[in-house]
């Protein structure tokens, strides 16, 4: 245990033991070979407590201690203790304990690249352990988890690009392969709200919403490809043209990783969301007992899946301008509205489940019964007072939540107060006091102004106490009970303690005062908050009506179309056919005599060509009808020219 002691506190960077043991000799080639003979010895004698220590050691080697500058060091490295690590992790469960198996995990993983040189070694191991984790053996399994979440916590701490990047970061094959295993995951986690006793559900309610090691490799992937993507900043040192294509290809690849991480995603989700309508549905046609404790625990386990530790993150930074482009509205909006219509339907039978619940207890007979019990799509049509998910339901306000402005409790002798609070935009601001406000004699006063500070326009002043102590009295009606009302956005509070404190006066008359600013006449709920699918509904809802607004706008206009905005205005250019030749030029294109154009075209008459315009075989000449220019542009075209007018004269017979 003094081993596994020593090795958990050199994970940690920052202890001086970490240096120490970083500045080690490397092991000898002899000293590794004893080491895996002892644990030889102690396999074939099934020495539990040998084995473990031993395993502990490989771990600190691998980490340490381990040279693999010499060939004979990596051949026992690979053959021996690789062999051993690995018939340990793929030995039955009844002839290994769970212990050992931890231990067995750990040691490969702190040797992940020290048994398994290469990039295509460790994709094998990977698409072992992810392909038949589950099926074969426990072992992989966890060894899984174990380099997963070793991968995850390493990603974390990396930038984009760095060289550590791309070891850090899984190729596209295997992130589909641990992205197959999260919706697995999320469906049969769904799934259990259904199928698992009452007991097993509250017990299952209690470990949520804990993310499997799947997931959390997908989180942390996720997070280091957007965090960077929007954080990404330009070196201010180097401004030379290599430096910003490098900065340009760099947010180009992000945003291609983005794109195809986010497709399967939203992929995965759909699958998921699928899942939770159906469980959802049958919950509610269900005659169990505790139906409506599942009902409201269901949400509960969703936020334990990826749509609760995956999606809402990606949904807020894909409306960063940064990814708020034609190329990720264009693919991704399709899967958006499929995940509107899941989610808004889920939440909308969730909603819906109170009803549901008073119908089947009210009525007496079996009519009742089978009236609840209803397919999706009859729900829908039949619930027609329900127009949509967040009919009834309070969206939460955190303006309206206001600021609150209150002086010390109790206030001391020559104690003063003035504050100013502004909300841009309020016409008017409704103030609403502590029913504890108090002050030991009336001239102990708050005064209230409208405005930024005490030469504005006074609007009120209150002071004093109704408890018998001080004055016994208090400032004109007393402190308000009521909202008060100031015009305009600012309000000034000033506050004096002008007597001092008599002794036989107590904290409640001399409380001071509290006071709440608001922009609203009512006080908003801002503490409960939306159910989560209606909260993700209305957060996938507002993303799609941004994507849609991309695509209606379409691509942004280029600096050479800025440029170019006077000759595209031109009637003159807009009424010729443009073709692209086979060299990329582009230039009018010729009419055959075929067509009927007019000879003519009137400068101040719409001109569309006909479909049948096509390009005239070469060597054949073709009129083309002639612009008539209004006299204005003529006479300035002569002028640049130089050339006057042709003069006709009348022949002489």
């Amino acid at each position: 245990m003094c081993i596994h002691q020593l090795n958990l506190l050199a994970a940690s960077n920052n202890l001086p033991i970490t240096n120490f043991l970083g500045k080690q000799h490397p092991i000898e080639a002899h000293h590794l070979s004893s080491i895996c003979d002892i644990m030889e010895k102690a396999m074939v004698n099934g020495d539990t407590c040998i084995i473990r220590c031993i395993l502990v050691v490989f771990q600190v080697v691998f980490k340490f201690f381990f040279s693999p500058q010499t060939e004979r060091n990596r051949d026992i490295v690979r053959r021996r203790s690789g062999l051993l690590l690995w018939q340990l992790l793929m030995a039955p469960r009844d002839q290994i304990c769970s212990e050992i198996q931890k231990e067995v995990c750990l040691a490969i993983s702190s040797g992940l690249n020290i048994l398994y040189p290469g990039e295509a070694e460790i994709n094998n191991l990977l698409k072992l352990v992810l392909t038949e984790g589950e099926n074969r053996n426990s072992g992989l399994s966890q060894l899984r988890d174990v380099i997963l979440t070793n991968l995850a916590e390493q990603l974390q701490n990396n930038r984009f690009g760095s060289e550590d990047d791309d070891h850090y970061r899984l190729n596209d094959e295997l992130l589909h392969y641990i992205l197959k295993i999260v919706v697995r995951e999320s469906c049969v986690l769904i799934t259990k709200c259904q199928t698992v006793s009452k007991d097993d559900f509250q017990r299952l309610l209690s470990t949520v919403p804990a993310a499997s090691s799947c997931l959390r490799y997908l989180m942390a992937v996720q997070n280091h490809l957007l965090s960077n993507t929007i954080l990404i900043k330009p070196d201010e040192n180097d401004d030379s043209d290599s430096s910003l294509q490098g900065e340009t290809l760099k947010v180009q690849e992000l945003k291609t990783s983005i794109l195809s991480l986010a497709t399967q995603i939203l992929t995965g989700c759909d699958e998921v969301l699928e899942m939770l309508q159906q469980v959802t549905t049958a919950l509610i046609n269900s005659d169990i007992s505790d139906r409506e404790q599942r009902l409201k625990g269901l949400e509960q386990i969703t936020k334990a899946t990826m749509l609760g530790h995956l999606l809402p993150v990606l949904l807020t930074s894909l409306m960063h301008p940064n990814l708020q482009t034609l190329t990720m509205a264009d693919a991704l909006m399709p899967q958006l509205v499929q995940l509107v219509l899941y989610t808004s339907q889920t939440a909308l039978l969730l909603k819906t489940q109170s009803p549901v619940f008073s119908e089947l207890n009210s009525s007496p007979g079996g009519a009742s019964e089978q009236k609840g019990k209803l397919l999706p799509d009859e729900r829908m049509l039949e619930e027609k007072e329900e127009p949509g998910f967040l009919t009834g339901l309070k969206i939460p306000a955190p303006w309206a939540a206001g600021k609150t402005v209150e002086t010390v409790h109790p206030v001391r002798d020559n104690y003063k107060f003035k504050e100013t609070v502004h909300i841009p935009g309020a016409r008017c601001l409704y103030l609403r006091f502590d029913n504890r406000c108090s002050s030991q004699y009336d001239y102990d006063k708050l005064v209230i102004y409208a405005g930024p500070n005490t030469n504005s326009r006074k609007v009120a002043e209150y002071g004093g106490n109704t408890l018998g102590y001080g004055s016994r009295s208090v400032l004109g009606t007393g402190w308000p009970k009521d909202l008060v009302k100031v015009e305009g956005d600012t309000v000034t509070f000033s506050f004096e303690m002008r007597s001092g404190r008599e002794h036989n006066t107590p904290d409640k008359a001399m409380w001071g005062f509290a006071c709440t600013v608001r922009a609203q006449e009512s006080s908003e709920d801002v503490s409960g908050g939306l159910p989560f699918l209606v909260d993700l509904a209305l957060g996938l809802s507002v993303l799609a009506c941004s994507m849609l607004r991309i695509l209606y706008n379409g691509p942004e206009i280029t600096k050479d179309e800025e440029t170019c905005q006077e000759l595209l205005r031109s009637k003159l250019l807009q009424r010729c056919q443009w073709q692209v030749e086979a060299n990329g030029v582009i230039s009018p294109a010729l009419t055959p005599s075929p067509s009927p154009l007019p000879l003519t075209i009137e400068e101040d008459r719409e001109f569309t060509y006909p479909s049948d315009v096509l390009v005239p075989p070469v060597g054949h000449y073709f009129d083309l009808p002639r612009i008539r220019l209004p006299p204005g542009i003529m006479i300035k075209l002569r002028e640049i020219s130089g050339r006057a007018r042709p003069q006709f004269r009348p022949s002489i017979k």
